[in-house]
C-alpha cells in the first residue's frame, strides 16, 4: 500500500484545522449536527447518525488547534456515522489557554459527554469508546485510567502514552547534545521561551539555529557521528522519509549505520517546516501550561544513556569510523549540564499529563512503527507501565509499517474501532488486535479508505526514559540511572 509520509507538517497542521473549522459540514446527510459551550468555555461538536447503533465515540484531537472535532478526518468520521456511531468531542480549553490542553481536557471531555448523552441522545449509550490521535491520544489513556463506569473501552492512536514528562527530558537531551557537540560556540535557548501560540516563533528561532548546526555536521564522518549521538537520545527512527516525491524511502538494513543516520536526518532536519520545527516550536506550550519546563540537564548520566540505548551499535559504530572518543563527547555532555528542571512543573505534568498505567477498560494502542514526533519506543514504555499496575490483560498494541506521525489510513483507524468493539463485547482480545485479522478488517472495507498495514512489531527501548514509579524530581540526583522499561 502507497501513502503518503506526512513529513510536510505544516501541511499536516493545516489540513487537519481545516477540518476541524469546516466539521459542520463533513457530516453525512443521515446524521444531525451539533455544537455547544461548556461552562468554562469550552466547545464541543456531536453527530448522531439516524441509524444510531448505540454506541458513542468521544474523540480527543491533536496539539495544535483549540477548535473541537469528533473524528480525526472526513473519511473516518463518514465511515463510523455510515456505520451507526455517535460522534463527540470537545476543544478542552478555552481559547486563551496553552495549545497543551491537558489541564482541563479529561474533564471537558467527560462534560461533553455527559452534555451528549442526557441532550442529544435518543437513549443512553449502551458502549462508549474514548478515540485519541496524538495528545489526544494520551488523553485518551488518562480518560481510560479514569473512566469510573463512564467508558466501555479506549482506542489511542500515536498517543504521547509515556507522558509529558519524559516527552519533555529526551527532546531537551537531543537539543541539547546538538547545541553542545556541534555549535559549542553559539548561545542557543533550549527552555524558557516567551511569546504564545503555535508556531512558537521564539522556539523557531532555536530550530533554525539547531538546523544549521546539523546540516554542517551531515557534510562529516564526524559530525554525522555526532548527530547519531543526539538523534538516539531523540529516540529517532532510522527509517527516515528520504525520497522527495512524498513516497517513503527504503528501510535501511540492521548493519547499515550510515544508513540509519541518514534516515534519522531526513526525518528530523528534512526540507520546509520539518520534524525539529515542530517540536521546537510545540514545546513552549507545556512551558506555559506547566508554568515551567519540566526538563533538565542536571543529573544526566549522557554515557549510561546512550550506553544501555538500542541505538547504541549505530552510534558505536558511526564513531569508530569517524575517529572519535564516545566518552570523551559524553563526558563533554556531563560537565556542561547547566538546566535544572522546574519542580513545580514536572509535578504539574504528572498530575495531568502522565499515565499511571492503571486501566480501567479495555483499550487497543495504534502506531506507525517510524514516527518523528512521537517515537513508537513510547509504547514498550507505555506497556511497562500497565504490566506494573497488573492491568495488561486489558491492553493491546498494534504497529502500522509506515513513516510519519499519525500516518494511519481510516481503513485501519476503523479496524481499529471495530478490534475495541468486538473485545468490548466478548470480553477477550482473542485474535481481534493481531496484525493479520487488522489488516483482514482493513482491507475488506472499500478501497477509497486505504487498506491496512499492519504488522507484527515490538518495538526497542525508549532511550532517556523516566524510571517509574514516578515521583518528584530530584535535580541533584541521577534520577534516571535505574533500569528502564
Amino acid at each position: 500500500m502507497t501513502r503518503p509520509t506526512l513529513r510536510r507538517l505544516a501541511v499536516m497542521l493545516a489540513a487537519a484545522v481545516t477540518f476541524v473549522a469546516m466539521n459542520a459540514g463533513s457530516a453525512n446527510a443521515a446524521s444531525t449536527h451539533h455544537t455547544g459551550t461548556l461552562p468554562d468555555g469550552t466547545t464541543w461538536t456531536a453527530d448522531v447518525p439516524s441509524n444510531w447503533n448505540g454506541t458513542l465515540i468521544l474523540y480527543s484531537h491533536g496539539f495544535g488547534t483549540l477548535l473541537a472535532a469528533d473524528a480525526p478526518d472526513p473519511l473516518t468520521q463518514g465511515t463510523l456515522l455510515s456505520d451507526g456511531y455517535a460522534l463527540a468531542g470537545s476543544s478542552e480549553a478555552p481559547p486563551t489557554s496553552s495549545l497543551w490542553t491537558l489541564g482541563t481536557a479529561v474533564g471537558d471531555q467527560f462534560d461533553t459527554l455527559s452534555v451528549v448523552e442526557h441532550t442529544l441522545l435518543p437513549s443512553a449509550p449502551t458502549e462508549v469508546y474514548a478515540f485519541g490521535t496524538s495528545m489526544g491520544g494520551l488523553i485518551s489513556a488518562l480518560e481510560d485510567q479514569d473512566s469510573n463506569g463512564r467508558l466501555e473501552g479506549a482506542l489511542t492512536t500515536c498517543g504521547i502514552v509515556a507522558g509529558a514528562n519524559n516527552l519533555n527530558q529526551y527532546q531537551l537531551d537531543g537539543e541539547y547534545a546538538i547545541a553542545k557537540l556541534l555549535a559549542p560556540t553559539e548561545s542557543i535557548q533550549l527552555v524558557n521561551f516567551t511569546g504564545t501560540g503555535f508556531p512558537n516563533i521564539q522556539a523557531l528561532g532555536t530550530a533554525g539555529q539547531l538546523g544549521a548546526a546539523a546540516a554542517t555536521a551531515q557534510a562529516t564522518p564526524q559530525g554525522r557521528a555526532r548527530l547519531a549521538l543526539a538523534m538516539a537520545l531523540l529516540n529517532v527512527s532510522p527509517w527516515g522519509d528520504t525520497v522527495s516525491n512524498g513516497s517513503p524511502g527504503p528501510q535501511p538494513g540492521f548493519y547499515d549505520d550510515i544508513g540509519q543516520e541518514q534516515g534519522q536526518y531526513d526525518d528530523v532536519f528534512g526540507p520546509g517546516f520539518n520534524g525539529m520545527d515542530f517540536i521546537e516550536a510545540a514545546r513552549p506550550a507545556l512551558e506555559q501550561a506547566g508554568g515551567g519546563d519540566s526538563a533538565g540537564t542536571i543529573g544526566v548520566n549522557f554515557w549510561q544513556l546512550i550506553h544501555e540505548s538500542s541505538y547504541y551499535p549505530e552510534v558505536r559504530a558511526l564513531y569508530n569510523e569517524a575517529g572519535l572518543h564516545l566518552k570523551s563527547d559524553t563526558a563533554t555532555l556531563d560537565e556542561g549540564e547547566n538546566i535544572a528542571p522546574d519542580r513545580a512543573a514536572y509535578i504539574w505534568n504528572e498530575r495531568t499529563s502522565v499515565p499511571t498505567g492503571h486501566l480501567q477498560v479495555p483499550e487497543l494502542d495504534m502506531k506507525t512503527i517510524s514516527d518523528q514526533l512521537v517515537p513508537v519506543q513510547q509504547e514498550r514504555y507505555y506497556a511497562e507501565l500497565v504490566r506494573q499496575a497488573g492491568d495488561s490483560a486489558l491492553l493491546a498494541q498494534s504497529f502500522v509499517q509506515a513513516q510519519g506521525h499519525c500516518n494511519f489510513t481510516p481503513a485501519e483507524l476503523v479496524a481499529g474501532v471495530e478490534a475495541l468493539a468486538s473485545r468490548v463485547k466478548t470480553g477477550s482480545w482473542g485474535n481481534v488486535a493481531t496484525a493479520a485479522q487488522l489488516d483482514s478488517v482493513a482491507d475488506a472495507l472499500p478501497s477509497a479508505l486505504g487498506g491496512g498495514a499492519f504488522i507484527p512489531f515490538w518495538p526497542e527501548r525508549l532511550t532517556a526514559a523516566i524510571p517509574p514509579p514516578f515521583g518528584p524530581l530530584l535535580p541533584e540526583l541521577p534520577f534516571r540511572s535505574a533500569a528502564r522499561p
